[in-house]
């Protein structure tokens, strides 16, 4: 970082989190309940104060023209104040990821060895523009025994400062260490690329946000980094489908929310049912607002019905829109759409469509990503669908954890033996 008060407040928020940690790791289940059912108390008590900032926020994000799914994942309102607290009571009801003993037994020179679950220590999140992610994952830090060091995009500075002082305040008042919840306030890159270097002070970080953000943390950092991927998601449409079944799947899984990671991208279709299925599904597509950036065999289907496309370029299979738009492709059969999602997704979430089980089993066996599905929608990639509780994020990464990660990837183990004067030879 260029300015040295700006480097110091990084590492002073850092370092405080460090001595936290030590402490917060032997609190007890009770006492970090306690203080997360203070924390969403807290958000409840100060709702008025959280929404007038995040206000700023988005008054700030309209002027610049920010467009309208980026504007969704900013915005804050009593209900979304209110999921924030309910999120971190979730929490409370789950049990408690440490103390866990995983492996147990007697060695042969009658040591008694146990594997037993131990926070991470210093977790720093660094993410763009949704405010809920400050208090998600302050909750989970705390509650797996992690201190957390939060760094949140310029867009929502207002509102991540006023939940970070809320929830760290509250913490504080419930017999938490000073420091386990930590806001670096500076959104400059400089202030997330001096926490990359806080290698021995950071244990893990964990960025959350567009490809952009993710790549620079992964290509930057000295800290270890957990990848929560972008969300290039497939629904593939199998030649055995229920057409209304498959309609219903992709317009939730493209309309729910257009600006979440585990939304739709792309519509696979197979050639033999593009006839019977297209013409409903993007013609309901299109009346939601979807543009529809369709091959050269889609285009023709939606033609004949007077349904409006854009030629889809090879940039279209690899985009994550986040956004009312839609690629649509119609392929031949099971072993194209699977190389197909195999080539351009982005490991998160997959989906099949069909009443054939061997097309089902082929498509769940062979596809490479974190979620996939067999008839369902991809919108369920969610830590709280899966009974996780509230996510870090969507890891797209093979190592230590992926898919959800929650509690159990926000731990690591310790080898604990007791002897009785065992030396070794």
């Amino acid at each position: 970082m260029g300015n040295v008060n700006e480097r110091e407040h990084v590492q002073r928020i850092a370092e405080e989190a460090r001595a936290a940690s030590g402490a917060l790791a032997q609190t007890s289940a009770e006492e970090r309940n306690g203080a997360l059912a203070a924390m969403a108390a807290a958000l409840r008590a100060h709702a008025e104060e959280i929404i007038a900032a995040n206000a700023l926020d988005m008054e700030a994000a309209r002027k610049a023209g920010t467009k309208e799914s980026l504007l969704d994942r900013l915005m804050l309102d009593k209900g979304r104040v209110e999921a924030m607290a309910a999120a971190l009571e979730d929490l409370v009801a789950l049990p408690d990821p440490l103390g866990r003993v995983q492996d147990a037994r007697t060695l042969s020179n009658g040591i008694e060895l146990e594997r037993v679950s131990v926070p991470l220590g210093v977790v720093a999140v660094v993410y763009e523009a949704r405010p809920n992610v400050t208090a998600d994952a302050a909750g989970i830090c705390l509650k797996s025994g992690n201190a957390a060091v939060l760094r949140g995009g310029s867009m929502a500075a207002h509102s991540n400062e006023a939940v970070a002082r809320v929830l760290a305040d509250a913490a504080a008042s419930a017999g938490m260490p000073h420091g386990c919840v930590g806001l670096v306030a500076s959104t400059e890159r400089a202030a997330a690329d001096e926490l990359m270097q806080l290698h021995g002070v950071i244990d893990v970080l964990i960025p959350r946000g567009g490809a952009g953000l993710i790549r620079h943390c992964v290509e930057t950092s000295k800290v270890p980094v957990i990848e929560t991927g972008t969300g290039n998601c497939h629904v593939y449409v199998h030649a055995s489908a229920d057409f209304d079944k498959a309609r219903a799947i992709i317009v939730n899984a493209k309309c729910r929310r257009l600006g979440v990671c585990n939304a739709a991208e792309t519509l696979l279709v197979d050639a033999t049912a593009a006839e019977g299925f297209l013409p409903a599904a993007l013609a309901e597509l299109a009346a939601r607002g979807v543009t529809l950036h369709a091959d050269e065999r889609a285009s023709a289907v939606a033609a004949a019905r007077g349904i409006e496309t854009q030629p889809a370029t090879e940039d279209d299979w690899a985009t994550e829109y986040l956004a009312a738009d839609l690629a649509v492709r119609v392929v031949d059969g099971v072993d194209e759409a699977i190389d197909h999602v195999n080539r351009y997704g982005t490991k998160h979430s997959e989906a099949i469509v069909a009443e054939d089980e061997a097309a089902c089993e082929a498509f769940l066996a062979r596809v490479d990503a974190a979620a996939v599905y067999a008839n369902a929608s991809t919108a369920f990639t969610d830590g709280g669908q899966f009974g996780l509780g509230a996510e870090i994020g969507i890891s797209t990464q093979k190592l230590h954890a992926r898919g959800p990660f929650a509690l159990d990837a926000l731990t690591s183990y310790k080898y604990v033996l007791r002897g009785s004067g065992q030396v070794r030879a």
